[in-house]
């Protein structure tokens, strides 16, 4: 879930700030980078097998199937409404490129490794040979802009990364296309996630990120994906859910180093893997109805939405959209938390980073 060319970033980047007018949000823009989950819409200009831009995505969604997978909105569109802003355009859609209130980078089945996803064909990926160098970049930028605001735009800005999930769904957990599992044990596997993440947050901040919020990753065990292909005893399958629990659990380390070691750095550490196994523990507590079932006819219960069948009656009270990803009922849940509660979203939350 990240993996995007930081030539794309920076390129797009210059666009935004040459024309900038002064926003009267504490958070000027929402730069979005990530897999499925935060993906507006960049998959449908790539060739790949990770595609939503049909119905029934976007079913309650006001563009329709967007390229979303799910029925409507993503955690980063409400946090943008949030926030006062636009969603952030898909990066791919040129159309977009004069936005001024942020970007959307996510590609459905990228992960923080480079080949995660490629067994779809394409995705975006950080590529590291085509890092724009430093001086080129802060040339460019000051013939448009002062110095100081350049800089003031960027720290106030919140950069938005939800990535690694893929990198087991679709590489670790994948032997017949990765070879990973097969080379690494799980708790070498997190170590060179670690390592890989803190490079991508740290080119991230050299660029001039400062408030960055990153979620951890949900209970991939829960997935309907597996659930109904292995029919586990409880609700989910523990051993999945395990592997996520190592990867969380060296995040949250990291996410502390990081902070430390860059100056000024805000970074929030998304939470949301306990709020999720809540829901489909407590489900009448939120307001659903069925935490195992994919709301859209998703092949056998596996897989993504079959194409042009109705989904369920009440997708506002199903946790699941398809077999891999949650409804927007879930996702606003998520995003309101994060936003402005205080359980899920560490040492803040994000309408206290905006502030900041």
């Amino acid at each position: 879930m990240i993996n995007i060319s930081f030539y794309l970033l920076f390129t797009t980047l210059f666009l935004h700030l040459i024309s900038l007018k002064s926003v009267s949000t504490d958070a000027p823009a929402l730069y979005v980078f990530g897999d499925s989950l935060l993906d507006c819409g960049n998959n449908n200009f790539l060739v790949t097998l990770a595609r939503a831009n049909f119905p029934p995505y976007g079913v309650d969604f006001s563009g329709g199937a967007s390229g979303r997978f799910t029925n409507g909105k993503t955690v980063a569109d409400i946090t943008a409404q949030l926030l006062g802003l636009p969603f952030a355009p898909s990066y791919m859609d040129h159309q977009n490129f004069q936005n001024l209130t942020g970007v959307n980078y996510a590609s459905g089945a990228s992960g923080i490794l480079a080949e995660t996803g490629t067994n779809l064909v394409t995705v975006l990926h950080f590529d590291p040979n085509k890092f724009v160098p430093e001086n080129r970049r802060r040339s460019a930028a000051t013939e448009a802009w002062k110095q100081k605001d350049l800089n003031s735009y960027l720290s106030k800005s919140i950069f938005m990364v939800s990535t690694g999930t893929n990198d087991y769904i679709n590489n670790y957990l994948q032997p017949l296309f990765f070879n990973t599992s097969l080379t690494y044990s799980t708790q070498e596997f997190v170590l060179i996630l670690m390592g890989k993440l803190s490079l991508h947050i740290e080119r991230l901040y050299r660029l001039g990120a400062r408030k960055i919020i990153i979620f951890e990753l949900g209970p991939i065990g829960c997935m309907p994906t597996y659930t109904n292909r292995f029919k586990p005893i409880g609700p989910c399958l523990e051993y999945y859910n395990q592997l996520i629990s190592h990867f969380n659990s060296q995040l949250s380390t990291t996410l502390d180093r990081l902070t430390n070691v860059l100056p000024g750095s805000l970074i929030i550490n998304g939470q949301i893997n306990a709020l999720v196994k809540n829901i489909i523990e407590n489900p009448s507590n939120y307001g659903f109805i069925d935490t195992k079932n994919p709301c859209c006819i998703a092949g056998d219960g596996t897989l993504a939405c079959t194409p042009a069948l109705p989904p369920c009656m009440s997708d506002d009270r199903y946790l699941w959209w398809d077999g891999y990803h949650l409804t927007e009922a879930a996702y606003s849940i998520i995003a309101k938390t994060c936003y402005s509660g205080s359980h899920i979203c560490s040492p803040f939350n994000i309408k206290k980073l905006a502030q900041k």
